[in-house]
């Protein structure tokens, strides 16, 4: 790509390796409040075939079942839609685009890539002629300058895939400190399913060992970031990343105003105690 004057540059990169409701945005805004450490967003939720980010029902095309399907029907409203993330078209300028807002002035750059979406990535990077015979690895490492891979997890998968599944139901993916975010929980009924939870606890255990596949063929170490450790030491792991980075740390550094707020709520205590209740009673059952 060709490097413009007066832009900003990375000399430095790292990508937020993820699945969904793993904490990667409460991650994304630590980083994003230091100040140093680029402006990471999630850039490349996209699907090949359409540019668009995946839809409700799309989280369970290997899944069929009617009950799901007939719950997640009432959620398709125009006014829901996901917008397209970037110009199929023209990918490499919407790349030069994403470099360019994703760095900040001292030359880091920052991003978020969900696993579940890494193989349509790949795909549009390779429709750029100068990009097409490289592997993943090498492709990767060829864009983002002088790259590091940070990758967060979650070790409770019932509460994650509980959240993801109330997400999908609301489609409202964050929320603000802020009681307008608040709307779609009190405009929407929320159905509690036990094969929807099932299934997306798999399809999050799947992801993760394909992101693990990826780094042990690519013999990469990434940094690793619980999501629990990040919720109760929010700043602390921030600056053991700014470490790991080798950022240098201002000595006035003060962390930008933290917006983003618990996700989970009474009722997400309620359906774990639900779900772990029913799969008891399944496993006594035999």
């Amino acid at each position: 790509m060709p490097i413009e004057e007066g832009k900003v540059h990375p000399t430095r990169s790292y990508l937020i390796c993820a699945t969904p409701r793993s904490g990667s945005t409460l991650l994304c805004e630590a980083l994003t409040n230091t100040g140093v450490a680029g402006n990471p967003k999630e850039c490349f939720e996209s699907l090949k075939v359409s540019g668009l980010p995946r839809r409700p029902g799309e989280y369970f095309t290997s899944f069929e079942s009617p009950e799901i399907a007939e719950l997640l029907g009432g959620h398709s409203r125009l006014d829901n839609r996901p917008t397209a993330t970037q110009s199929i078209s023209n990918y490499a300028d919407y790349l030069a685009q994403v470099l360019q807002e994703g760095t900040t002035p001292n030359g880091v750059f920052g991003a978020k890539l969900m696993w579940g979406y890494f193989d349509d990535f790949i795909s549009n990077l390779w429709d750029i002629p100068s990009y097409r015979e490289m592997s993943p690895p090498h492709l990767l490492s060829t864009i983002f300058p002088n790259l590091h891979y940070i990758w967060v997890t979650r070790s409770d998968k019932v509460r994650q895939a509980i959240s993801l599944w109330k997400a999908i139901q609301t489609w409202t993916w964050r929320e603000d400190e802020s009681p307008t975010n608040h709307l779609n929980h009190q405009k929407r009924h929320l159905h509690f399913h036990l094969a929807a939870i099932d299934h997306l606890v798999q399809q999050i255990v799947e992801l993760e060992r394909a992101c693990q596949r990826y780094f042990d063929q690519s013999a990469v170490q990434p940094y690793r970031v619980i999501y629990e450790d990040l919720a109760a030491n929010y700043e602390t792991v921030a600056l053991h990343i700014l470490q790991y980075l080798d950022i240098p740390i201002p000595d006035n550094l003060i962390f930008a105003q933290r917006r983003m707020k618990r996700q989970a709520d009474r009722l997400s205590d309620q359906w774990v105690d639900h779900y772990h209740r029913l799969k008891r009673q399944q496993a006594s059952a035999g």
